[in-house]
């Protein structure tokens, strides 16, 4: 069953975000992940969330998503963007 992946992510340095970007892209898409929406538009309908930017990506399964969000790889990757953002990151499974 697929996985979603949502990232909520405010950014503090645009430069090394872009880093961030340009090694992640390549990282994930080897690991099976396909983006589904990053940084669009977006809406508020209801609540008080005020999300800043929104990535959203599948994963063929939560087990791939785990194996890549902890492997070396993405250790290393991820580090650029905790230095130079903010985050919140979540994963739920689809439906059957």
């Amino acid at each position: 069953m697929s996985a979603y992946v949502i990232l909520d992510v405010e950014i503090h340095d645009p430069l090394r975000y872009q880093e961030y970007m340009t090694k992640v892209g390549p990282a994930l898409e080897r690991a099976g992940g396909k983006y589904l929406a990053r940084g669009g538009a977006l809406k508020v309908y209801e609540g008080e969330w005020q999300p800043r930017r929104i990535v959203l990506f599948e994963f063929p399964s939560m087990e791939k998503w785990d194996a890549f969000y902890n492997s070396p790889t993405y250790h290393r990757i991820k580090a650029i963007r905790e230095g130079c953002s903010t985050a919140r990151l979540v994963c739920i499974a689809g439906l059957e």
